[in-house]
């Protein structure tokens, strides 16, 4: 049912984007089968998480196939001179090698391998689908959202002291060397999250099963819903709003070629030297190429949901879910890309779809139903007072800004209380201690 659901999505959104001229998510995916891929490094993560279904060898005879693709398709391409258009040269193994997976367990395999070595492979090809998915989402909400409402979110911010306006003044004054760290953290969070996943999913070969919940599936459920909060509340952004764009990152970037483009249409050019000011708010139109992606955050929905799936990991990889939650969120306000309402946002639906996803393994216990409709609650608090209150925020941000946050703060602790529960009743009961025996009597 599922897969049927996913399939009927995946073709809704090739249809809408056809609609307007461009490929959808399934001509995107089929044709890095031959053309250079967007993303090398997401295809190998894809691969990575194919492979934790199968045993040391055979992951060895994959990865070696994959490389030996990529191999023949570099030297194809440099003797025929075809460029690749923006794309990596490398990276087409990586699919031939996950589909490869897929068609011996349609013809080599049955029963249970048959199973579990098509979840690998549809792992592997869901992440890469929730890569074409969203860019195509992208794509729509450029299209069909002509108004944006970034005047209503830089009002908003105002209760919070305009975090992206000081972020932006710290990662300029930071130059090339702090933006292009940042830019690293912030391009790579989904290889970050498939090296989380990696550990969560480590014992999969073994135990012929993959767990009940796990970080991937967080992460395609966010990019599944959150685009959706797109469409309903369009906004671009402070760099593009109140900036130049990519303008402004251009002499410091290593990759300007693949910067976001300019903002002709923006109010003014007041990011990050000049705080906007408080007025009336209103729609204001936008160029149709600028995603609407900002509300919510779901660069912040994805850090915090890899912070989450670290906690019970060794010791290394909590401190990588740590340092990469700080660095994208520093990531985010400080490039322009967000407001600092929308990581509050992000961070309140976060929680509520892991608390969904949980409260369902679990049996959708009263505590479960109170947490997600607490998360509920919250959210839709915080997008209606960002659209209708707004100036009464900016006016009065000691009681706003604390507001905002003690509601996050809220959902935080509910989630840590709940989900600490669920564990404790989980977890085994220890057995009572036996008392010792009495030594037998001399005769």
């Amino acid at each position: 049912m599922a897969a049927v659901v996913t399939l009927g999505f995946l073709v809704a959104l090739e249809v809408a984007a056809r609609h307007y001229g461009a490929p959808g998510p399934i001509t995107t995916q089929a044709r890095e089968v031959i053309h250079a891929p967007k993303s090398a490094g997401l295809l190998y993560a894809a691969l990575a998480l194919t492979l934790v279904v199968l045993p040391w060898r055979q992951r060895f005879i994959a990865l070696g196939a994959a490389l030996g693709i990529d191999t023949v398709f570099l030297a194809v391409r440099w003797a025929a001179g075809i460029e690749t258009h923006g794309g990596h040269p490398f990276g087409n193994g990586a699919l031939w090698a996950i589909l490869g997976c897929a068609v011996v367990a349609v013809t080599r395999r049955a029963g249970p391998e048959r199973v579990l070595l098509l979840k690998g492979a549809g792992l592997g090809l869901l992440l890469m689908a929730g890569r074409k998915t969203g860019d195509t989402w992208l794509l729509l909400t450029s299209k069909t959202r002509p108004g944006v409402l970034d005047q209503y979110v830089a009002t908003a911010d105002h209760a919070l002291g305009n975090p992206s306006w000081l972020a932006g003044r710290i990662v300029t004054a930071s130059g090339s060397v702090g933006f292009n760290f940042l830019d690293f953290v912030y391009g790579n969070l989904a290889v970050a999250a498939v090296l989380a996943a990696l550990y969560q999913l480590r014992k999969v070969a073994a135990e012929r099963r993959f767990p009940r919940h796990h970080l991937v599936r967080t992460f395609l459920v966010i990019g599944l819903i959150g685009p959706a909060f797109y469409m309903i509340f369009p906004v671009v952004g402070p760099i593009f709003a109140y900036g130049t764009g990519a303008a402004h990152w251009a002499e410091v970037s290593l990759w300007a070629p693949d910067m976001p483009p300019s903002a002709p249409w923006a109010v003014a050019d007041l990011w990050p030297r000049t705080l906007p000011p408080i007025g009336a708010p209103e729609p204001m139109p936008f160029d149709g190429i600028t995603p609407r992606n900002c509300m919510p955050s779901l660069h912040t929905a994805w850090a915090v949901a890899i912070f989450l799936h670290t906690r019970k990991g060794p010791r290394a990889l909590r401190h990588a879910g740590t340092f990469w939650l700080v660095a994208t969120l520093a990531a985010t306000l400080g490039f322009g890309y967000h407001y600092g309402v929308d990581l509050v946002a992000g961070v309140v639906f976060t929680l509520t779809i892991e608390a969904a996803l949980r409260a369902h393994d679990q049996g959708w216990d009263r505590a479960g139903i109170r947490l997600v409709a607490h998360g509920t609650t919250v959210f839709t608090a915080l997008l209606t007072s960002y659209r209708w209150l707004p100036v009464q925020m900016a006016e009065h941000p000691w009681l706003s800004g604390p507001l905002l946050l003690l509601a996050m703060a809220s959902v935080i602790y509910a989630y840590a209380r709940t989900t600490a529960t669920w564990s404790r009743d989980r977890a085994p009961a220890r057995a009572p201690e036996r008392e010792p025996e009495p030594a037998p009597e001399p005769a």
